[in-house]
């Protein structure tokens, strides 16, 4: 009898492997679909959660959960040298296809992402400065910049790096050195990461990781409750009633409105300024936008260096702001001409609530506000330049993330006349901007402490509206909390199973 019941035993722990193994599968839910999964362009959040540090690493990272600073990935160390930094690279490490990884292969991603052949995001946070990369030997690399620039360790950590081999042209196929590998893509359904054997670093638990797309916040919580996935890293705060699956935290994106100065009304400051003081920011907090949302007086979060607390949210003053509307009318401003406000459905929970109501708000004020609702591709066209020609005068909401501690990930793109996302041309912005990416330490903090007081009090660069909390529902079975970097960038190997 004892033997039958160990035989038992023996054939249900051996019939239950595959099962166990597959319950290391996981699902996750997003808000919005991919257009292209392209290495270069993981710096933008919908496309960097997904692949990476997943699919494609960098030499340096910034640790956003426990707060070490800069960390090794691809690069062990590195050191200032009299003409910038040396880079010392991991050995020993391959790519997904087998191909050994070298100082060649990280030349190539860089020349590559920096390439005016390929509308990559990179060259958008390197901007104003020159850097050049040089191949020591196998395992080291010597980076150069045109000014001096003093955290270009931390810089690198957008560069994604791909195989030498790797085209100057958009992929459907990357492949990287990370700890998976993309194994199914299909647009509209599905993203499928499966673990890869090779992997230079200890492996994770989660075998593969489906992505699905689901645009209501209420359905993708609603999935990881019933199961159907386990990870939904945005919901709503009306969803998150769960203290056991749902966790709150300020994240690093800020919503805010890009403002076109070339273009009329919006070349005139007062109309700037007018702006700014029609939206009833208080009135979000706590209804459409979660309670804690912080209003926003720069594009960068509280906790980045140089943070000005001397600079004062724009307060809401209809009558001003109606006031400096006829006042630039009176002067020939076409205050009263049609503008677009063009918004990235999906961009975050309450967005269209959100759009909707600053869009009336405006429109009472004296502007004439027409809302357009667009998918992530539509709203790349409007976003980075060059901006489509002949389409009159628009305002775009968008969020923007800088998770990384310092403005130089934000104010060059941002606000620079070169600036590929800059709706701002002015000789004093630049030239700020440019004294601050040079300097270091207090003299650095107080020169983008400066800089924000400018853009926000003196040229009204454009409208600020709110740091967002951001919420995740993760599932009962999942070991894993978010970080302010979780919208745009879900590390696989952080994700355990309890």
């Amino acid at each position: 009898m004892k033997t039958k019941l160990a035989l038992g035993a023996l054939m249900l722990a051996t019939s239950l492997t595959p099962a166990l193994a597959a319950d290391t599968d996981i699902r996750v839910v997003l808000s919005e679909d991919l257009d292209l999964i392209e290495p270069c362009m993981a710096t933008r959040s919908n496309i960097g959660r997904v692949i990476l540090q997943n699919v494609n690493e960098t030499l340096t990272e910034y640790d956003t959960r426990e707060g070490k600073g800069i960390l090794p990935r691809l690069a062990t160390e590195w050191e200032q040298t009299d003409t910038g930094w040396r880079f010392h690279l991991r050995e020993g490490v391959t790519f997904s296809d087998g191909s050994t990884f070298d100082a060649r292969d990280v030349k190539h991603s860089f020349d590559r992402a920096m390439s005016s052949e390929i509308s990559c995001e990179t060259p958008r946070y390197f901007g104003g400065m020159t850097v050049e990369a040089t191949v020591v030997d196998d395992h080291t690399i010597d980076f150069t910049a045109d000014p001096v620039q003093p955290i270009l360790p931390l810089l690198l950590s957008l560069v994604t790096i791909v195989p030498e081999e790797t085209p100057v042209e958009f992929t459907r196929t990357p492949i990287g050195t990370g700890p998976y590998e993309l194994t199914d893509w299909t647009p509209g359904q599905q993203i499928v990461l499966t673990r890869r054997d090779g992997y230079w670093g200890d492996q994770p638990t989660v075998t593969s990781a489906t992505y699905l797309f689901r645009s209501d916040p209420s359905v993708r919580a609603a999935m990881v409750e019933t199961g159907e996935a386990d990870l939904a890293p945005s919901i709503s705060d009306v969803d998150a009633t769960n203290p056991e699956t749902d966790f709150s935290y300020l994240n690093s994106e800020t919503v805010y409105l890009r403002l076109d100065h070339s273009v009329a009304p919006m070349n005139d400051v007062r109309v700037r300024r007018a702006l700014k003081m029609a939206i009833d920011r208080e009135a979000f907090v706590g209804t459409v936008m979660a309670p804690g949302t912080e209003i926003a007086t720069a594009l960068v979060p509280p906790t980045t260096a140089g943070w000005n607390p001397d600079v004062v949210p724009t307060a809401y003053d209809l009558e001003g702001a109606q006031a400096l509307l006829e006042e630039a009318k009176a002067d020939g401003v076409p205050v009263d001409t049609p503008v677009k406000m063009i918004v990235r459905t999906g961009n975050f929970p309450g967005v269209t609530e959100v759009a909707e109501a600053i869009g009336q708000m405006l429109n009472e004020a004296g502007f004439n506000i027409e809302l357009q609702m667009v998918e992530v591709a539509e709203h790349e066209k409007y976003y980075s330049k060059p901006f489509p020609e002949n389409v009159g005068p628009y305002i775009l909401m968008a969020m923007h993330d800088n998770d990384k501690g310092d403005p130089v990930f934000t104010m060059f793109f941002k606000y620079d006349t070169e600036g590929r996302q800059s709706g701002t041309a002015d000789p004093t912005a630049d030239q700020m901007i440019a004294a601050a990416q040079a300097a270091t330490g207090e003299e650095r903090a107080k020169l983008w402490s400066d800089l924000i007081a400018y853009l926000h009090d003196d040229i009204a660069a454009d409208a600020p509206l709110f740091h967002t909390v951001g919420f995740t529902r993760v599932g009962t079975r999942l070991d894993f909390k978010p970080t302010i970097a979780t919208n745009s960038q879900l590390q696989l190997q952080q994700i355990g199973f309890k």
